[in-house]
């Protein structure tokens, strides 16, 4: 409303403001007047927040409903393990969305009364999911084709090819394609001071939903099923280099990693090569 009257409006980040958010003297003069000299000074020192429009908004949210029914119905099936499992038997390992079914016939008779509701309410919850899936594939083909480019990527589906769509909004809002990593909180931490420079984990800035979303595409992509890329490659690579949390550092690597590639391919629309760079290099070794 205000950018349409012809002003520049800019919104900031209030978690990246201490300044106010911190201050022991916080009214809403003092904070309009810290405001406007940062403002004055270096916009960028708000850490100008870009809000989405509302088709965009709206269209998230269809993702993290479905997000929210699937934590829902993975919490269920936990209760009703749990409910089982002190009369000594176990129920067996299947998908999620045919718990409900497989397991309905296994219940104990002194724990239907218990239970019954809840197997309902997992099935409810299934349909639910699957109307959303539906819906998440309509948007990306009909509303978002972009995300086609995306979904080159073998462990990228429309899921999280839309929400990627979807949380930026503009991909020209990055000068470059490594800037997305850091935005998305895939980048470690800093606190160098002198000769001290301690290794940190990841700053976890940004959309924490989509983070988690690339997290679990890197994992797949590292996985038993994960086809072989320069990606794959590159992170089995960097978790043979020992210690505990090699390969989780190699599987949040590897997210960083995706998250610039997905933003290159959605820029130029290229056709993604997965063994492009190993291509490279065997065509330079047979020239030599």
């Amino acid at each position: 409303m205000v950018a349409g009257l012809g002003h520049e409006v800019l919104v900031a980040n209030a978690g990246r403001v201490p300044l106010i958010h911190q201050s022991n003297r916080k009214n809403d003069r003092l904070d309009a007047r810290h405001l406007a000299k940062l403002a004055r000074l270096d916009p960028s020192l708000l850490a100008p927040i870009t809000h989405r429009d509302g088709t965009a908004q709206a269209e998230l949210s269809v993702i993290r409903a479905r997000d929210a029914v699937v934590r829902a119905r993975t919490a269920l099936i936990n209760c009703v393990r749990g409910l089982v499992k002190p009369t000594g038997l176990q129920l067996p390992a299947c998908a999620s969305a045919y718990f409900a079914r497989k397991v309905a016939g296994l219940i104990p008779d002194t724990l239907l009364v218990a239970i019954t509701p809840l197997l309902e309410q997992l099935q409810s919850l299934s349909d639910a999911i699957l109307q959303y899936d539906e819906e998440i594939e309509r948007l990306a083909r009909t509303e978002r084709p972009e995300t086609k480019q995306l979904e080159q990527v073998t462990g990228v589906g429309a899921s999280t090819a839309l929400a990627f769509v979807l949380t930026i909004s503009d991909p020209h809002r990055f000068s470059k394609s490594r800037q997305v990593g850091n935005y998305f909180g895939l980048r470690p931490k800093q606190n160098q001071s002198g000769e001290s420079s301690p290794q940190l984990g990841i700053s976890k800035a940004g959309d924490h939903y989509l983070r988690r979303l690339l997290v679990g595409s890197a994992q797949y992509i590292l996985g038993r099923f994960g086809p072989d890329t320069d990606l794959r490659r590159w992170g089995l690579k960097l978790a043979e280099r020992g210690g505990k949390s090699a390969k989780k550092r190699a599987v949040v690597a590897v997210a960083r990693k995706l998250a610039v590639l997905l933003h290159r391919l959605w820029v130029t629309g290229a056709t993604y090569q997965p063994l492009r760079n190993a291509g490279k290099a065997q065509f330079a070794s047979a020239a030599v």
